[in-house]
């Protein structure tokens, strides 16, 4: 699946974080608050993963990119993220589109960068949950 999706975003990116204010001050046209269900944030060096977990969720905000600015961004955040193409074993996250809650409850596919199949079987034994699944309050 490919497309101008909106992106969720879950740590580092989120507003009042140091990659946000890096990659997505000034270009965006929305950010608003939403949930991924069925997913577990995990604790890593200085920025959570997301992995696909039924039953959980975790908290962030959907951020809808300004027009003109996608290509761009995108190609940004995969290199932040270390995301290197569909199935690339150097992946440390993949890029994956998901459902996504807003907070009224209405469903939108988003990207979101979840743990890459190695780093979320590593994290599933030896990672450190984050309870409730959101990395501001983690932090806080």
């Amino acid at each position: 699946m490919s497309g101008d999706l909106p992106f969720f975003v879950y740590g580092t990116l989120r507003p009042g974080e140091h990659n946000h204010a890096l990659f997505l001050r000034g270009r965006t046209a929305a950010e608003e608050p939403a949930r991924l269900p069925d997913a577990l944030l995990y604790d890593g060096p200085g920025y959570p993963y997301a992995v696909h977990h039924p039953g959980t969720e975790v908290v962030g905000e959907l951020v809808t990119p300004l027009a003109g600015s996608y290509p761009e961004l995108l190609a940004e955040l995969d290199r932040l993220e270390e995301y290197h193409g569909p199935d690339r074993p150097l992946n440390v996250y993949d890029r994956l589109p998901r459902t996504v809650l807003r907070a009224d409850g209405t469903a939108v596919r988003a990207w979101v960068y979840l743990a890459a199949g190695p780093v979320a079987r590593r994290l599933a034994r030896t990672g450190t949950r984050i309870p409730g699944g959101d990395w501001l309050r983690h932090r806080a």
